[in-house]
């Protein structure tokens, strides 16, 4: 995404794509049943908690650690092997995102750097900064074209000022452009696929679309499998009108999948049987 020559609120202007504003309201009404629920006003606690360990579930599955729920919530060692590293990259950045919503709107590269150090957990002189002239990413399910550090420093920053200047657009829009921006650009030397769905979830949350956390877009994006995922970036990557709108509604239905998840488990509850 360029924002050079772009108009004073160039998220604006995507959420008037073709398209878009139904997605947008789709998504609207989806989430104001879900919050509707009888149990979440009783019991939001418990929901947002279930939503919490069911998003980290679905973004570690889109970078390769697809484990069965009932895995995740039973382990407690995340450091024996690669698959089980990535789950614990995803449970902690999942826990550290409700945490960094205050700092997002002030300085959202600060956010990043820390999402990057949570997913990293190391010390390493690269962790938690942009990769620099000639260092190598470790992102194996994302192949798509590498941009130079020159222009991933200059996309960033124009992310950030985005960011910092507010937009009329809807949440939905700004969340699936920081998301799909992150995975184009792949900033960070490893981790971005985790870190770009933990920005998305930032947005959403703090936006006040989803308060509560209770509506996991990581789960959507998952359930919707990684080839229409990656298919879908391709469409963000494109910069096209076409191609933007349909990444917006693939993060759209995302959320929409979210939702459902969260309604099973208010129905559960309901029901005593979670």
């Amino acid at each position: 995404m360029s924002t050079t020559g772009a108009t004073p609120d160039p998220l604006a202007a995507l959420g008037a794509l073709p398209g878009v504003a139904e997605s947008v309201e789709s998504v609207r009404k989806a989430v104001d049943r879900v919050y509707g629920h009888r149990i979440m006003r009783r019991r939001s606690n418990e929901i947002t908690s279930e939503a919490a360990l069911r998003a980290a579930r679905g973004s570690a599955a889109l970078s390769g650690a697809d484990w069965a729920l009932e895995e995740v919530r039973r382990r407690t060692d995340f450091g024996t092997d690669d698959e089980a590293r990535v789950m614990g990259a995803a449970l902690r950045l999942t826990a550290e995102a409700g945490q960094l919503l205050s700092i997002w709107r002030q300085s959202p590269l600060r956010v990043l750097a820390r999402l990057h150090m949570v997913a990293a957990a190391s010390d390493e002189s690269r962790v938690g900064r942009p990769r620099q002239a000639g260092e190598a990413v470790d992102e194996p399910l994302i192949e798509l074209p590498l941009p130079d550090a020159r222009e991933v420093s200059g996309r960033l920053d124009g992310l950030a000022d985005l960011i910092v200047a507010g937009s009329s657009a809807p949440a939905l829009v700004t969340a699936a452009v920081v998301h799909g921006e992150l995975l184009a650009l792949r900033p960070f030397a490893s981790h971005n696929g985790l870190v770009a769905r933990a920005a998305e979830r930032i947005v959403l949350i703090g936006s006040g679309l989803d308060p509560k956390a209770v509506c996991p877009a990581e789960v959507g994006h998952a359930e919707q499998g990684r080839a229409e995922y990656l298919g879908a970036l391709d469409g963000y990557v494109s910069g096209t009108p076409e191609g933007m709108a349909a990444w917006i509604a693939h993060c759209g239905r995302s959320v929409e999948f979210g939702v459902r998840e969260s309604t099973a488990v208010c129905e559960a509850l309901q029901r005593g049987a979670a």
